[in-house]
């Protein structure tokens, strides 16, 4: 009978057949264990969004069967988790990824997406927030048909000292910031700069948050002020753009990567929306390969996503039996799966079990 540790030498050689390395190199085992019946494997998987996590479950079981004795049954128990850098610590944030959705231009439904982003995140099993920061166009609270004022209270701080903090709203789990929620209907922000610069940065820092696994930022289009903003706040895990087929749309997308790479933000990639007879097909993904950065998916233009949006009921986009569930999906699967690949990386980022 193998011991523990030729065990656990034996599934460090398998390779993830998503990552491309061995288990070992990604630290994924958690732990083995024998008794007299049973040898037992707990195998991380580096975020709850892996696509047919049974593909490497199979590869498991098929290398330990020739070291696991007649007799004893095997238990290859996978485990989902976060992992993050802890991007917004250094002002006082407990969240494990920051992602920003921008776009190089307006009207390439780059809020749509960001919402669909925050569902898509929170039905994996995850901790999720999502930040209106398109100040001059707040939508997200209507898509998500939320409404009310955030409120303030009350907190004890590191200190020992009391803060005021801003309670997010709650849409289902899923906890939310916009500047939708302090305006009336119809009424426009006319700020400069300066003031930009202070909402956001109220937004960050003195709302209570909570511990997240993913706070998505939904970013006012263009390569203005607050992609900067957040860049000098936080350590985004990266951005993404936002486009729709036609080459109008295109140029100012490629705008968008060269502002982010000045700003030494990642770049997650690229994510096609509207795809379909009316814009065509297939521009992001040839940009993408041009540029050299992730091509995340496409998002046909369809009906229902303009029909739920308006009527502020887009998490129903990913009810089992919407026509635009299983495209939307993939790109949530997409930008999580090449957050975890970016982390690779970075042995020293901690780990989060979902519960």
């Amino acid at each position: 009978m193998a011991t523990v540790e030729e065990i656990r030498s034996v599934v460090g050689e398998v390779v993830d057949p998503e990552f491309e390395r061995t288990l070992s190199d990604l630290r994924q085992i958690r732990d083995v264990r024998c008794d007299n019946d049973t040898v037992t494997v707990d195998i991380e998987l580096l975020t709850p969004a892996y696509p047919e996590p049974n593909r490497l479950q199979s590869r498991i079981e098929e290398r330990l069967s020739t070291v696991v004795a007649d007799g004893k049954s095997l238990n290859v128990a996978l485990h989902p988790t976060v992992r993050g850098s802890d991007a917004g610590g250094r002002i006082g944030l407990t969240v494990r990824n920051v992602v920003a959705v921008g776009s190089g231009k307006g009207g390439v439904g780059k809020s749509t997406v960001a919402a669909a982003l925050a569902c898509g995140f929170k039905s994996f099993g995850c901790r999720v927030g999502l930040m209106d920061a398109d100040v001059y166009g707040p939508s997200i609270p209507h898509m998500l048909g939320a409404k009310g004022q955030p409120a303030a209270k009350e907190l004890q701080g590191q200190d020992g000292q009391k803060v005021v903090r801003i309670e997010p709203i709650d849409v289902d789990g899923l906890r939310l910031m916009s500047m939708g929620f302090f305006l009336e209907q119809g009424q426009s922000v006319v700020w400069r700069g300066p003031m930009l610069h202070k909402a956001l940065t109220q937004f960050l820092k003195d709302t209570d948050w909570g511990e997240l696994d993913y706070l998505v930022i939904d970013l006012p289009p263009g390569t203005g002020d607050v992609s900067l903003t957040l860049s000098q706040l936080i350590g985004l895990a990266g951005a993404v753009i936002v486009c729709t087929p036609q080459q109008v749309a295109l140029l100012d997308a490629v705008k968008a990567v060269d502002m982010y790479r000045k700003v030494n933000v990642p770049i997650l990639g690229f994510v096609e929306n509207m795809t379909g007879e009316i814009f065509g097909r297939g521009g992001a993904h040839k940009v993408a390969d041009e540029l050299n950065v992730p091509f995340l998916g496409e998002i046909p233009i369809q009906a229902c996503i303009r029909e739920l949006c308006d009527a502020g009921r887009i998490p129903e986009l990913l009810d089992e039996d919407c026509p635009a569930r299983e495209s939307l999906l993939d790109v949530c699967r997409n930008v999580a799966m090449q957050i975890a690949r970016n982390l690779i990386d970075s042995p020293s980022a901690p780990t989060l079990e979902i519960l």
